[in-house]
């Protein structure tokens, strides 16, 4: 312990970690904004263009449809993972019959990797092959565009992230249920406190930290969203299932406009440093 006491040793225990951090992280990002100020194909040198590139974003109409779907995606998501995986979560870790079983059958698509779940979802939502449409229509009801169409496709890729992310936050509200004393618990059963009232006067506050660990994950994890929806719609059609990792991508390497591509990468790295800065400001003033 006393080894650890120095500061010279920690500094010298925090400078890999430093290094290999500045390397694949500050450097990386470093990057993308240099070159969001440029014109470039990939092949020889960029020309700096200045804020060219970001006076075009805002005009580009297939911009702000992949900020849009982005958004409601963002929305979808952030309630059904914060609210429905909360009382799952309760409701788990009660000693209920079949309760290990379930936990392991909703964490299992965590596990799988996102293209995986791609594929999986397509023979399931594809207008023409999916199992949903043949369901609906065996039984008389009408069809629709679960993907590949304008209006459907942000809500059923929020829906297949929901899908394949519930049982890793159901995981980390489990967890934090776990450290609650179960002598608190038990005080407020005597108490005469009912189920919601334990949940709001107790569970609720007590959980604050893995609630907003959730959150900012959920946040973080939507703006990453690219195999599902490379997988399911690729974007089409014309691009309005687009998000905006996937039209970064699809600019940068498919179009290779490096620089613009680099200019909606830097874009959406900003929004979600924004939206998780309201999230943190917003729960620190309703703590003070």
């Amino acid at each position: 312990m006393y080894w650890l006491s120095k500061k010279r040793n920690i500094i010298g225990m925090l400078i890999p970690t430093l290094v290999i951090y500045t390397i694949f992280i500050i450097l990386p990002i470093g990057m993308a904004v240099f070159y969001s100020f440029t014109k470039y194909s990939g092949i020889g040198k960029p020309d700096f263009i200045g804020a060219a590139n970001y006076i075009r974003l805002f005009k580009d109409h297939i911009f702000w449809v992949s900020f849009k779907n982005t958004i409601i995606i963002l929305a979808v998501d952030f309630a059904l993972l914060m609210v429905a995986a909360f009382f799952a979560a309760i409701l788990l870790n009660n000693r209920l019959i079949g309760a290990n079983f379930c936990k392991a059958l909703i964490f299992s698509p965590a596990i799988i990797a996102p293209i995986i779940v791609g594929i999986i979802w397509v023979y399931i939502l594809d207008p023409k092959i999916g199992i949903l449409n043949a369901v609906l229509k065996s039984i008389g009801l009408p069809s629709h565009l679960w993907i590949g169409g304008p209006v459907l496709s942000p809500y059923s890729i929020a829906f297949i992230y929901f899908w394949q992310q519930l049982g890793y936050i159901i995981t980390i509200y489990i967890a934090g249920l776990k450290m609650i004393p179960t002598d608190v618990i038990e005080a407020s059963t005597i108490d005469g406190a009912s189920d919601w009232q334990r949940i709001r006067y107790i569970i609720f506050p007590m959980m604050k930290p893995q609630i907003s660990t959730v959150a900012i994950l959920v946040i973080t994890g939507v703006f990453k969203i690219f195999e599902i929806v490379q997988q399911t719609t690729n974007g089409g059609p014309n691009h309005m299932s687009e998000t905006l990792v996937t039209y970064s991508y699809s600019t940068t390497f498919s179009r290779s406009e490096y620089g613009y591509g680099m200019c909606l990468a830097t874009i959406t790295f900003v929004v979600s440093l924004i939206i998780v800065a309201i999230y943190s400001r917003a729960v620190r003033s309703k703590e003070d």
